[in-house]
Formats: structure tokens, C-alpha cells, sequence
């Protein structure tokens, strides 16, 4: 598998923050239990990073568990606003460098703010590292604190499709 620059801005800032963390490397997949499975974590260990627009070129990062989804109700009370989005493809990756399903706070093109709900803390976490299919394992209370992260209840249970 080839390192793409993503992965490598992601991964040089992983290192410069200082985190023990565990790099894993195993290619695209289709679902949250593919991935969970192929990282050999439970599926609400696995952190998706989620880009939201608050304002014209004001965008937070939002840490959502696996299993879980962003409340918008309880992240427009959090972050004091009464509409949030979340911005297309395009300008997600413009405003991060970072394709849809790759986007990670580590190597962000501008280093937004961070809520992290309050599920993230308290063990080890799995958080996308720029690429498609790569990850990077750590301690979730040390994730929040190197992104001095919000942590807050932002999330509600996955919907059964």
C-alpha cells in the first residue's frame, strides 16, 4: 500500500504531539464492522472524525464514536449556535486537506477547534490517520488532551438501518 501525502501529514503530526500510538495499515474497507474488525477493536472504539461548519470559514472537528452519530441538537447548545452544517466534500477537504473518509485533526490544513464527545476518553481508540484504511490506536484520554479537545455529550446512538 502506497503512503499518500495525507497519511504522511497525519502521521508527522501524530509524532510531533508525542502520543504513544499504533499505526495500522489495512486498506479500504465498507463498513464500520470491517473496520473494527480489521483494527481488532469493538465498533465504538473505532473515533470518526466529523468536519462542521459553525460559520463563513469557521469549521470544528467533532470526534464521534463508531457506533454513534453527532446530536445536532446538543452540538448547536455546546458550540452556542443556532445552525451548523456540515460542509460538501469539496470543502471539507479544502478546509483540511483531508477526502471524506480520511479526515483526521492530525495534519489538518488549519487546526480547528476539537469536540470530542464524551465517549472518546477512558480507553483505547482507534482514529483515522489521513489515508484510506489506516489508523492510528491510542488511549482516548490522551487523544482529547493532546487536540485540547471539548469533550461534552454530542452524540446519539447509531439508528438501526
Amino acid at each position: 500500500m502506497e503512503t499518500t501525502e495525507g497519511e504522511q501529514r497525519a502521521v508527522a503530526a501524530l509524532d510531533a504531539s508525542g502520543l504513544a500510538y499504533q499505526l495500522t495499515r489495512h486498506g479500504r474497507v465498507g463498513s464500520l464492522a470491517e473496520a473494527a474488525a480489521a483494527r481488532g477493536v469493538e465498533p465504538a472504539r473505532i473515533v470518526k472524525t466529523i468536519v462542521v461548519r459553525r460559520g463563513e470559514g469557521d469549521y470544528v472537528f467533532v470526534l464521534v464514536p463508531g457506533d454513534r452519530t453527532i446530536s445536532w441538537p446538543k452540538l448547536r447548545e455546546l458550540l452556542d449556535v443556532n445552525r451548523i452544517s456540515m460542509p460538501d466534500a469539496a470543502v471539507a477537504r479544502d478546509v483540511t486537506g483531508y477526502e471524506r473518509g480520511t479526515i483526521t485533526p492530525f495534519g489538518s490544513l488549519q487546526p480547528w477547534p476539537v469536540v470530542a464527545d464524551a465517549r472518546v476518553p477512558g480507553g483505547y481508540v482507534s482514529i483515522g490517520a489521513g489515508a484510506h484504511g489506516v489508523a492510528a490506536g491510542l488511549d482516548g484520554s490522551a487523544l482529547v488532551r493532546a487536540l485540547g479537545a471539548t469533550v461534552a455529550d454530542v452524540t446519539d446512538p447509531e439508528s438501526p438501518a
